[in-house]
């Protein structure tokens, strides 16, 4: 079968039930199959393209103007795009800013990421909210020609994130040293010369904005694959520890890495401070438990409350995994929620400076209400060194 001709879309997105949204492609040509989630986010689609916590997905903007700020090196938040593919509204038109390098189609296509244009996004976001995040299979073909029985196949074929270990694919090879700091008018980047505190970040998929956080706070970072054992963390002489984002199922993930953060928890005193999948893997070393969520939160609008003091912050958000708070154990209490869902956004030992959050408090993109995290950690570990 294939498409109505009298239309020729040049893209088509089959979800495993069957349903077919017809567009026009841009970016790289070819087909893709991951799971199907939507981004709310008004701003930043380059990093939220180049976030490795979205491996494994197909991201749909709510948005409808993406790519009319073009695209430059300096926003990308790992070497290259790790989302499977994209889905907005109108095409990108030529972008109009003054820091745009490339123009976003010629973007995707030279990393080999496909994306489909002309979407109804809203009906399409309805639908996932509604029936949960679903199993895609999206393809570009400038002819036009396309097997729907094979796209809904393959669809319904994937294999889906659960029980899915991602961050050993979005994981550093191998060990580097940050001292990048956050992007500051008129000098851009700066490094980082005079850092007082040494901490080791496990890499299970980590934004660049989130080592550059670490860096703006003090911190002369190394950085370690998600693989990292505890002798290999304790050999740096680290002042704290940190865990990153990344992408995947907690569970998988965890059979390696939990073992490693019980022997930090449980022979050291240093500082621990966990952010997304890091907030997960905190979690269950403590002994809590995560599941699967419906459709996950993706955007940069997500108000979360914290539980002690009652202030409400505007964070970003990015995972379909979530701490059952109900699961907690004793000496391990929740700081914050979501008034979204009302589910688990942060944890914290008791008489311990062991902590996550489950938003992103380094944004890029989104508000920078939560940086405070960043702060609290770096005096956490001078308070340790005094």
């Amino acid at each position: 079968m294939t498409a109505p001709a009298h239309s020729r879309p040049t893209a088509c997105l089959a979800l495993a039930d069957g349903s077919l949204f017809y567009g026009m492609g841009f970016g790289a040509t070819g087909q893709t199959v991951a799971e199907l989630c939507f981004n709310t986010a008004m701003t930043g689609y380059q990093e939220i393209m180049t976030d490795p916590s979205y491996a494994g997905q197909i991201v749909t903007f709510t948005f409808p103007h993406i790519g009319n700020t073009g695209t430059n090196p300096e926003d990308d938040e790992t070497g290259d795009p790790v989302a499977a593919g994209m889905v907005v509204k109108w095409m990108p038109t030529d972008p109009s800013n003054w820091r745009s390098t490339q123009n976003l189609s010629e973007w995707l296509a030279a990393r080999g990421r496909i994306a489909i244009g002309g979407v109804d996004t809203r009906r399409l976001t309805r639908a996932i909210r509604q029936q949960g995040a679903p199993h895609a299979a999206l393809a570009h073909d400038p002819d036009g020609n396309f097997d729907i029985e094979a796209l809904v196949a393959a669809a319904r074929g994937f294999a889906g994130l659960e029980g899915m270990d991602l961050a050993k694919e979005v994981t550093c090879a191998q060990s580097y040293r940050w001292n990048e700091m956050r992007w500051a008018w008129p000098e851009g980047y700066a490094a980082q010369e005079n850092a007082p505190h040494k901490v080791v970040a496990i890499d299970y998929g980590a934004k660049r904005n989130i080592l550059r956080c670490l860096a703006s706070v003090g911190c002369d970072v190394t950085v370690l694959p998600a693989s990292a054992t505890y002798e290999d963390v304790m050999a740096h002489n680290p002042d704290g520890v940190f865990l990153s984002n990344g992408p995947g199922d907690p569970a998988a993930t965890g059979i390696y890495a939990v073992p490693m953060i019980k022997s930090i928890i449980e022979n050291t005193q240093l500082p621990v401070f966990g952010i997304c999948l890091g907030h997960q893997m905190l979690a269950r070393a403590l002994g809590g438990n995560t599941v699967k969520m419906s459709h996950g939160h993706h955007g940069a609008n997500h108000p979360v409350k914290d539980v002690d003091t009652g202030k409400v912050e505007i964070t970003s958000m990015n995972h379909g995994f979530a701490v059952d708070a109900q699961t907690l154990p004793k000496g391990v209490v929740e700081t914050h929620r979501s008034l979204f869902d009302g589910s688990n956004c942060g944890i914290r030992m008791e008489g311990r400076p062991v902590w996550s959050v489950q938003h992103h408090p380094e944004a890029s993109p989104g508000p920078q209400d939560s940086f405070y995290l960043f702060e609290r950690f770096a005096a956490a570990m001078a308070e340790r060194a005094a």
